[in-house]
């Protein structure tokens, strides 16, 4: 049987574009899982995912977001601060040092609710809820007071 160049073009475009398809599903479904298990380690990518969440959820306004940063860079700083403060401290518990911590959350988060609009406030209010219902799931929720 012999193929003329227009069954020939067809059967080659046919094969191409399944490549195409192909390779976009083959990099999503790469993407997707490579991106979410490298976030949950590299700080600086939760980070810019956070402040582009709150950037869009709550419309930050440019001051708000600057002022943003700038605690999540003190809350950085008071966490590491903290952390090394005890880490000499070999026989010290998580109990000890959760208190802390839990401290330097909520000075956080009452610092960021400083910042906001009541409708803004209202919609944080619903972040952190969404995110401590995903943490409880995960079985990773810091112990609360």
């Amino acid at each position: 049987m012999k193929l003329n160049r227009g069954l020939v073009a067809i059967y080659v475009i046919a094969i191409f574009a399944s490549g195409v398809v192909m390779g976009m599903y083959g990099h999503r479904f790469y993407e997707v899982s490579s991106v979410s298990a490298n976030a949950a380690r590299n700080p600086e990518e939760f980070r810019r995912q956070y402040m582009a969440e709150m950037k869009s959820r709550l419309k930050l306004s440019p001051e708000q977001a600057t002022q943003l940063s700038k605690i999540l860079d003190e809350t950085r700083a008071q966490f590491r601060a903290t952390r090394e403060s005890i880490e000499p401290q070999l026989q010290a518990t998580r109990d000890t040092i959760e208190p802390q911590l839990q401290h330097l959350r909520e000075s956080q988060q009452e610092r960021v609710h400083a910042i906001l609009s009541p409708e803004q406030q209202a919609e944080y209010d619903k972040i952190r809820a969404e995110r401590a219902e995903r943490l409880k799931q995960q079985g990773k929720l810091p112990p609360t007071r």
